[in-house]
């Protein structure tokens, strides 16, 4: 979004101001009614949620979904992953998935979220993004926190194969950084059934995520996270000669190393600093006129609390702030849902909250 667009999208979005819905405050509701986070009893702090999320075990899920390639504007492809429950008809919900940095549809949040919603008649779809999952070798440029357009363009594709179901996006980590972006430029216009989002621990300020990362202990995901998205570029460049990037001019040893030599100039900005700039959600959360939820745990290690507490945003937008649970883990105690997986429950509890609201409106 350019500035000239950001500027038309904070005009229409004060107009609209004067007549927010009565139900939007009502949203708060919705999350209120959540059981407390109780992290189980041998994973408490935020490292160790956060590192439970990716290796506590999970159910292995048979993979039945129909993909459809997504063609953008640029001639690059993205994919869907199309969960359908037995019986679903065209009008019932559908919901959007959007993986975070260096995932996939493969994600263990994906696949569980996906068989949760199918569980409750919600089809599911599955986003990989650009030169991701399925969709290794059919990009030629990087997908990063600004691809607002690759999620419209998956929306009006869902549109198209849904022409009467409402949709809820859940973005987790980048993919809610994704969404937020989305959301502040719709600025409450239309985009093919959307109606609501959830957006799981995503970075809204990218210079303070990656300042935050550079510390101690949290390095350790920042040299995580470079490591496979240097392995990534290097696998893609095989598969894609006309990739328009020779060689890393020095090794990237942090993420915003990378985001230097790599994302910046791919993504059309100026520098790194103009696309943290651009990027970021702070931007877009004052603009949001979707009904939205936030969920930003205190001891997430990668993205500082005070970012989110500290962020303008519109009323539409639900922020959440429960005890625990780190960057994508939420491992609760037992006993509190039927697993221990409790930001998979929330998602579930708020969208049917949001349905019951909406029927009454």
């Amino acid at each position: 979004m350019s500035s000239t667009t950001l500027d038309s999208a904070l005009t229409a979005s004060a107009a609209q101001d004067a007549a927010v819905p009565a139900y939007v405050a009502k949203l708060p509701n919705l999350s209120a009614a959540f059981p407390p986070f109780v992290p189980a009893r041998w994973l408490r702090g935020g490292h160790r949620q956060t590192l439970a999320g990716v290796y506590w075990p999970n159910p292995k899920y048979p993979y039945r979904a129909t993909q459809y390639r997504v063609t953008l504007e640029d001639g690059d492809e993205v994919v869907l992953h199309d969960d359908c429950p037995a019986g679903w008809r065209d009008g019932d919900r559908a919901a959007l998935l959007i993986h975070g940095l260096t995932g996939s549809y493969q994600s263990h949040y994906m696949l569980r979220t996906a068989h949760k919603l199918n569980e409750r008649g919600i089809r599911s779809f599955r986003l990989d993004l650009r030169g991701c999952g399925a969709g290794v070798g059919l990009a030629r440029w990087p997908y990063h926190c600004g691809r607002s357009e690759d999620a419209r363009a998956a929306l009006l594709e869902i549109a198209r194969l849904c022409p009467t179901s409402a949709v809820t996006i859940v973005g987790f980590s980048l993919g809610g950084s994704i969404t937020i972006k989305l959301l502040g430029e719709l600025a409450g216009a239309a985009c093919g059934g959307l109606d609501s989002a959830i957006t799981i621990c995503p970075p809204i300020d990218l210079e303070r995520c990656n300042e935050n990362l550079g510390r101690f202990p949290n390095r350790i995901y920042d040299k995580h996270f470079v490591k496979h998205m240097v392995r990534s570029v290097h696998a893609t460049r095989k598969l894609r000669p006309d990739l328009p990037f020779e060689r890393f001019q020095a090794k990237p040893r942090k993420i915003k190393d990378f985001d230097h030599q790599f994302t910046a100039p791919l993504g059309g900005y100026r520098d790194v600093q103009h696309y943290y700039d651009m990027a970021s959600g702070l931007r877009y959360l004052p603009l949001i006129r979707y009904p939205m939820l936030l969920v930003a745990p205190h001891d997430d290690p990668m993205i500082p609390t005070h970012l989110y507490d500290n962020a303008e945003r519109s009323p539409w937008v639900d922020l959440q702030h429960p005890a625990g649970g780190g960057h994508l883990g939420f491992v609760a105690r037992r006993g509190i849902d039927r697993d221990p997986r409790w930001m998979d429950w929330r998602i579930l509890d708020w969208i049917a909250g949001w349905e019951a609201l909406k029927a009454k409106e």
